[in-house]
């Protein structure tokens, strides 16, 4: 099968599309033919190295988090999947692999994918409406009512969070660039702001901020109301040991104002976006489709900025 893999760090030129042997499935585990899967932006800085000090450096590594598509065949124990369904999920955690012909996975990773949904568009959501959803519900308790700031309200995750909290009741404010703002508002934003133009002091106040950007987080935080919760979801790219380690302090000193988390979502709460999907209380946003053999055309777009939503990769599209 082919898979798309790097055996060095360095620019998205890394990225090649190789020949392995397909997977069983051990026990527990599901064969999926994958028919697509979506670039991550946190895996920018895995491939370039940045991440280096504080994660694993065995090579070859795969890219890829988050799949759709069908079931091809199961391991010992599985009874819940049969080959021929419909599945969309996330590798294991802190695991790259997903852009590829075949996955297999622990059946825990895997939800029916949503019955509205075609198997390309459904690719981009598992990582992101995942993480949008713990951030809201688990991390941030966002209640109806209450404030919303999404900073970097234009990505993968920024998208999901400002549907998924008007869907909770929440009044949202959006942080994107001035030629996204009307997409913002179309998605549900109260309030879209340009992040050139607007400076923090120029806020109001917040319940809740959802940060996906991870700099100046002291001049954001200041403007939550005194019961209020950050969620910091990125680092600063050009700092990222020092960002992950004043980041992980703030949220050591004041949990109850600023947390962090590693989105490593259960099958319930994979399940549950499904759901969410379905009800159309989020749906996901597909900026660009590519082909696997573009990949790296795809990481490049990704450093340059200005996605919307998320680039997926068609694995079947030659």
């Amino acid at each position: 099968m082919r898979v798309v893999q790097y055996d060095r760090f360095g620019p998205p030129e890394v990225l090649c599309v190789n020949e392995v042997p397909t997977p069983d499935p051990g026990e527990g585990e599901v064969l999926v033919e994958v028919h697509a899967a979506s670039v991550d932006a946190g895996e920018v800085a895995f491939r370039s190295g940045r991440m280096r000090g504080i994660t694993r450096t065995e090579f070859p590594r795969g890219v890829g988090g988050d799949f759709a598509g069908r079931v091809a065949s199961v391991g010992a124990g599985v009874r819940t999947w049969r080959a021929g369904d419909a599945v969309w999920g996330l590798m294991p955690h802190f695991a790259f692999g997903a852009i590829a012909d075949y996955v297999a996975v622990p059946e825990q990773r895997l939800a029916r994918a949503p019955e509205n949904l075609g198997l390309l568009e459904a690719a981009a959501l598992p990582v992101s409406g995942t993480t949008a959803l713990t951030a809201l519900t688990d991390k941030a308790r966002l209640a109806s009512g209450e404030r919303l700031l999404v900073r970097g309200a234009t990505g993968g995750v920024g998208s999901i969070a400002v549907q998924l909290g008007k869907a909770l009741g929440a009044e949202v404010t959006a942080l994107a660039s001035a030629r996204n703002l009307d997409w913002i508002r179309e998605l549900g934003a109260d309030a879209a702001l340009d992040y050139r133009t607007t400076r923090p002091r120029d806020l109001g106040r917040f319940d809740v901020i959802v940060d996906l950007v991870g700099t100046d987080l002291g001049a954001y935080q200041a403007r939550l109301h005194r019961r209020g919760r950050m969620v910091a979801l990125a680092f600063d790219q050009d700092r990222v040991l020092r960002s992950v380690l004043g980041i992980g302090l703030r949220a050591a000193v004041r949990p109850r104002r600023t947390k962090l988390f590693s989105n490593n979502p259960s099958a319930d709460r994979i399940a549950e976006l499904t759901r969410f999907a379905e009800e159309g209380k989020v749906r996901p946003l597909v900026d660009t489709v590519f082909p696997m053999a573009d990949v790296a055309e795809a990481h490049r777009r990704l450093e340059a900025g200005g996605v919307r939503g998320k680039y997926v990769i068609d694995v079947r599209r030659t």
